[in-house]
Order: C-alpha cells, then sequence, then structure tokens
C-alpha cells in the first residue's frame, strides 16, 4: 500500500485510496481504473458520480428505525474502559458499536441524498457520510481537523452546554494534542490554527451540533514523492482511537464486541498535487443479517455511561439538506 501510493505520487498520478481500520485490506486505485459502478465517491464536490440527489420523496421515505444492543451490553464494555482508565493505561478511549437497523433506502439511494462533505459507496458493501476529515494536504500545508464533542441542537443552550462542559472539552484537548503529535512525525511548524468551533449538521432525527478544531503543519517540498509514508503515519486516525494511542487500540480490541472493519478507516483522493480525505464515521454496512449502522464516542474517567449510550444512538442518522 505505502510503496503503491508513494508511486503515484512521484508520478503525480491521480489514485483514490480506502484503508479500513486494521489496515489489512486497503484499496489503492489510479483514477482511471475506478469503476463508478462499484465505487462511488464524493469529496467536497469532486465526484466520479451524478449531483447529490435531493428528492423531497426519497426524504420522507427514509423510515429509520434503529435497534442498538442493550444498556446493560454497553455498560459491561463502558466499565472495561474506564477500568484501564483509572489504572493509567489510556486518557481516552473512542468505544464504539454496531446498531442493526431497518430502513426504506437502499446503500444507493442513501448515497444519493445524505448530505454530507465526504461520501463513498462500495457497492453492496457499504456508505459513509462523514463530517469529518482526516487530512488535507495542498501547497505543502497538511491540515486536519479532529471533530470531538456532540450534543443535540434542540437542547436548551445547546451550544454553550456542549462549550462549557468540563469532561468534553478534556476530550477534545487530548485529542488535539495527540493529532499535533501526529503531525509532527512528517511535517514542521505544527500548530492549532482554529480550536473548538462549532458546526451544525441537520439529520433525519434532528439537528446536532459538533465541535471541531483545525490543526496544519508545513511539509518538505518532495510531498508527494512521499504521500503512501505521510498518510499511513497517521493511522488509526486518533479521532477514533484515543490516547496514548497504542494502547488505547488494544483497548479497544478488548472492549468492542466486533472487528471495525471500513468503519473509522479514511478514504481520500489524491489529484496529483492535492490530496483531501476523511474519516470513515457516519457509517452503514450490509450485513449477512441485515444493515447495521456503526457509531460511538469517546470516554474518558468523566464520562457518564448512560449520556455516552445515548450519544452513540443519536449518532445513528442520515444527514439531509
Amino acid at each position: 500500500m505505502i510503496a503503491l501510493m508513494n508511486s503515484l505520487g512521484r508520478r503525480k498520478q491521480p489514485f483514490i485510496f480506502i484503508i479500513d481500520f486494521d489496515c489489512t485490506h486497503p484499496i489503492v486505485l489510479p483514477l482511471e481504473e475506478v469503476d463508478p459502478f462499484l465505487i462511488r465517491y464524493d469529496i467536497c464536490g469532486v465526484r466520479n458520480c451524478p449531483p447529490q440527489n435531493s428528492s423531497v420523496t426519497m426524504r420522507e421515505a427514509i423510515g429509520l428505525k434503529k435497534f442498538p444492543i442493550s444498556f446493560e451490553t454497553y455498560k459491561t464494555a463502558f466499565e472495561y474502559v474506564t477500568a484501564c482508565q483509572r489504572a493509567g493505561d489510556s486518557y481516552l478511549c473512542n468505544l464504539t458499536f454496531p446498531t442493526p437497523i431497518e430502513i426504506d433506502l437502499t446503500l444507493d439511494d442513501i448515497f444519493a441524498c445524505a448530505c454530507a462533505p465526504y461520501r463513498l459507496l462500495v457497492r453492496d458493501k457499504f456508505v459513509v457520510f462523514s463530517p469529518e476529515p482526516f487530512v488535507r494536504i495542498a501547497n505543502g500545508v497538511i491540515s486536519t481537523y479532529p471533530m470531538k464533542g456532540t450534543i443535540r441542537a434542540d437542547n436548551p443552550n445547546a451550544e454553550k452546554i456542549i462549550l462549557g462542559d468540563e469532561k468534553e472539552f478534556a476530550e477534545h484537548l487530548t485529542i488535539v494534542d495527540l493529532l499535533r503529535n501526529d503531525l509532527s512525525i512528517m511535517a514542521k511548524q505544527v500548530r492549532v490554527e482554529k480550536f473548538r468551533y462549532v458546526e451544525r449538521i441537520e439529520t433525519s432525527h434532528g439537528a446536532l451540533l459538533q465541535v471541531s478544531s483545525k490543526i496544519t503543519g508545513a511539509l518538505p517540498d518532495n510531498y508527494h514523492e512521499i504521500i503512501g509514508d505521510i498518510v499511513t503515519s497517521l493511522l488509526p486516525a486518533g479521532s477514533v482511537t484515543g490516547a496514548p494511542k497504542k494502547r488505547t487500540v488494544e483497548i479497544i480490541k478488548q472492549a468492542e464486541s466486533c472487528e471495525r472493519g471500513y468503519y473509522t478507516g479514511v478514504f481520500g483522493r489524491f489529484d496529483g498535487n492535492v490530496l483531501d480525505s476523511a474519516v470513515m464515521i457516519r457509517f452503514m454496512e450490509q450485513t449477512h443479517d441485515g444493515l447495521v449502522y456503526k457509531s460511538g464516542g469517546g470516554i474518558t474517567v468523566y464520562s457518564d455511561a448512560e449520556k455516552e449510550y445515548r450519544e452513540l444512538i443519536d449518532k445513528v442518522y442520515v444527514p439531509l439538506g
């Protein structure tokens, strides 16, 4: 994977990449080899498919039903994670679970109508409609935008609450520090340009507010020749693992009920000069037993199990424009 990405980057040959959480089944394809029937993407308006379908009929027919794991099951995993944190093994851990769902749309329909800056469809396997950039590279500058902190927008004083929450602040600060260190592996002059700004996302179950930051760094002039090294040096994405990353990934594998697969991996496109990519959150997968929606959130020693369980369920949605 790394060698192929570097080789394509060295020739400035455009390509896409889809990398699973464990980096065991990566897909790297030159753009001319991408079959739009099998793989469709829309990356901030750069796409290999028709424009987004905003059909009112499709939006009204969504019919999303959720069948989440029991709170008792979630609490068992939550308590394992927080016990590890009290022992000093982790400061922040992203805990996720699959939620079986029923929906009156196909994966193709969902790709067509979901409103998100980053959309990906791998036919008959999964669809992603992610609000979270992974990294952007342009003119020798690498940028990342960690997203941590979610609240329902209809809560009174929602923005004030989310920005004033000490647990959410600690979680966000930890991820910003982690990603600042991650960028420093390959970049110089790394700095936090914007800290904790709020974005609004409209969903099929009401609006959400999410908190992000922006971190940037300077890459060497030959960055396109080492594009594979740059991307993989940051994996797995810190915002969907935790800190310290290596030990927290071990905790995740013990706590979670199934492998993540492509969920919380990354996908993106390199056009020969500019790279744009996303973390694969807001993820719906076709399984032998039907559709599942994978979601989760960051856990710290200050977390409340019931609140985190509710956040996991709230994140099962389809964003509609």
